[in-house]
């Protein structure tokens, strides 16, 4: 699902142009999307339990805030960099919505609504800055700052909605079905021509967040919470080795580029 036609590519006013600081949504892009959600999730309470909640969250903090650093200073997309921001995002959001609900107490039915409303208002501020949501558009610093603070939102609203989903009666491995079925309903819709490529991809985005959690979950955690019990730990390695991996073919292919663009 490319956004290309999508919206009005003009900025509102003469700003520096770079060249387009995120990749083109390929088939790569969405293996190693969903490969980064389950990473940040399982990561994320491999931190807590080994560190403690404080300094996990310390921890995630800081270095979200070093990986965005190298990403705003580049020109041009890389793909360690960005992905290795994608990542943290993910580690990042995942304890964001965590503290919500194990250090505040708030439900996931609250949660996940109040995310959603952070997403809808970081959209509605960038529709009304620049004319477009598309993500071929990241040309500039202010674009590039309005896309990401809508990854962190997506994070923390799809970490949210998976465990709500989890905890309501469906499970971890009833999640990972309800999701991959609802991810197909964005691509459909958009294939044939019912929804327009920009609300598609962002769609689509949101539901792999709780589809690569749900997934990981289920893989890590014990049989008596529905899990496969292989451990916190060998998932979050096998995830990480698998997000290198991946990002290591495109960094060299460069497959991710505008040219070999596939979906």
């Amino acid at each position: 699902m490319t956004a290309r036609h999508a919206l009005d590519d003009r900025p509102l006013a003469p700003v520096r142009q770079l060249a387009n600081k995120v990749p083109e949504v390929t088939v790569y892009f969405w293996i190693i999307k969903v490969l980064t959600t389950g990473m940040g999730e399982t990561a994320s309470d491999l931190l807590a339990r080994t560190l403690g909640p404080v300094p996990a969250v310390a921890l995630g903090g800081l270095a979200l805030a070093a990986s965005l650093a190298v990403q705003f200073a580049l020109l041009r997309y890389v793909a360690w960099a960005y992905w290795t921001a994608v990542v943290m995002v993910s580690v990042f959001g995942t304890m964001a919505a965590d503290v919500l609900h194990v250090g505040l107490g708030v439900p996931y039915t609250v949660s996940a609504p109040a995310f959603l409303v952070v997403l809808a208002a970081v959209f509605l501020l960038w529709y009304a800055s620049e004319r477009t949501l598309s993500v071929h558009t990241i040309r500039t610093r202010r674009r590039e700052a309005f896309y990401w603070a809508a990854v962190l939102a997506t994070f923390a609203l799809g970490t949210a909605a998976g465990d709500l989903t989890a905890t309501a009666g469906l499970g971890y491995l009833g999640s990972v079905a309800l999701f991959a079925a609802a991810i197909c309903v964005p691509a459909l819709a958009h294939r044939f021509g019912a929804l327009n490529a920009v609300t598609a991809f962002w769609t689509a985005y949101v539901i792999t967040r709780p589809l690569g959690a749900s997934l990981a979950d289920w893989m890590a955690l014990g049989h008596t919470r529905g899990g496969l019990g292989l451990g916190l730990t060998p998932v979050t390695l096998a995830w990480t080795v698998a997000i290198v991996g991946f990002v290591g073919y495109l960094a060299v292919s460069q497959r991710d580029r505008g040219a070999h663009a596939a979906i």
